[in-house]
């Protein structure tokens, strides 16, 4: 059984995909018997995210290469996912600067166990996507990284 009030498990579920509508719809589904559980029942309700919900979800990440500012839960998951900043950091910016400018919102990706050079690929390789299908991918990374955070916040590694 996963041991949180409902007030810890939502608060671990904000900092892991800070989207109101999901949320509420993974915390009603609580008590987990596990993690499994509530990891199946997260990614059963942010699949799909809707466009409006990631961009609710995107307003908590920092671009990918900056300098992190803040103490928040969410933040403190940004800090450890991305690593050093320093790292191919022009290219990283300017590749932030595309993307942005070509739809309109910063770049997301699961950094966690990415090289920064892989991360700039992936970057570059999104750009040539068109804008319905990076808004796919960008709500799959989303889910990817609320679920690694909830692996941390709620898994053994978390209770021991």
């Amino acid at each position: 059984m996963i041991d949180a009030t409902d007030a810890d498990l939502r608060a671990g579920l904000k900092a892991s995909l800070a989207v109101p509508r999901w949320v509420d719809d993974v915390a009603s589904n609580a008590p987990f018997e596990n993690l499994d559980e509530l990891l199946l029942v997260a990614y059963a309700e942010a699949t799909p995210l809707a466009a409006e919900e990631i961009d609710q979800a995107i307003a908590h990440h920092p671009r990918i290469g900056e300098k992190l500012t803040g103490s928040g839960a969410a933040q403190t998951f940004s800090r450890a996912e991305q690593g050093d900043a320093s790292e191919l950091a022009d290219e990283l910016a300017a590749g932030n600067a595309a993307y942005e400018q070509a739809f309109g919102r910063v770049f997301i990706i699961r950094a966690a166990g990415r090289t920064r050079s892989e991360i700039l690929d992936e970057l570059n390789r999104r750009l040539t996507l068109d804008a319905a299908t990076e808004l796919q991918v960008v709500g799959e990374q989303l889910r990817d990284i609320a679920l690694l955070r909830l692996r941390k916040l709620f898994g053994e590694e978390a209770t021991a």
